[in-house]
């Protein structure tokens, strides 16, 4: 299955899939699955509740966000690949922030919660067929298909990565 190309999404999501390198969800395992996972564990406990600026995530909510929304993209990919005609709604990340637990969770719980999201949805990706990659729905207003959801969900995760590096220092 190629890259994903523009009239797959949303012109949003372009930076996601900019973050990503490699032609199918395979690959995309194969080079960031590992690569996120050691990285959100490498992060030194004392810096888990900083946030960059006032107002802005701490570490723990940005890291809740990322599972948050691969949740949903999964969930996204399940019913266009299932060829749900009904649009799927879009989501308020601040809103989920705002009324999410992160702030009291326990890190190493969550670091497992991360792990199992990531093998779900790889195991998701693994079950779609070629066909299934290739059925587009509308999300968040949005043409969007099995395949390039599989490249927004990667690249999302790699774009937090890097908000880490150049605002937390990590």
């Amino acid at each position: 299955m190629p890259r994903p190309s523009a009239t797959e999404y949303g012109s949003f999501y372009q930076t996601y899939i900019n973050y990503t390198s490699g032609k199918d969800y395979s690959i995309l395992v194969q080079q960031y699955n590992e690569r996120i996972i050691e990285s959100w564990s490498a992060i030194p406990l004392e810096k888990i509740n900083e946030a960059y600026a006032p107002d802005k995530w701490t570490i723990k909510q940005m890291f809740q966000h990322v599972i948050d929304t691969e949740r949903i993209f999964a969930y996204r990919a399940l019913c266009v690949a299932r060829g749900e005609q009904n649009a799927l709604l879009g989501f308020d990340e601040n809103e989920y922030a705002k009324k999410g637990t992160a702030l009291n969770r326990n890190w190493k719980e969550m670091l497992t919660e991360w792990r199992v999201v990531r093998q779900s949805t790889n195991m998701l990706f693994a079950s779609f067929t070629e066909e299934d990659m290739k059925q587009k729905g509308t999300a968040s207003g949005n043409p969007i298909s099995v395949n390039a959801i599989g490249f927004i969900i990667f690249g999302h995760a790699l774009h937090h990565l890097h908000i880490l590096k150049e605002r937390y220092d990590i």
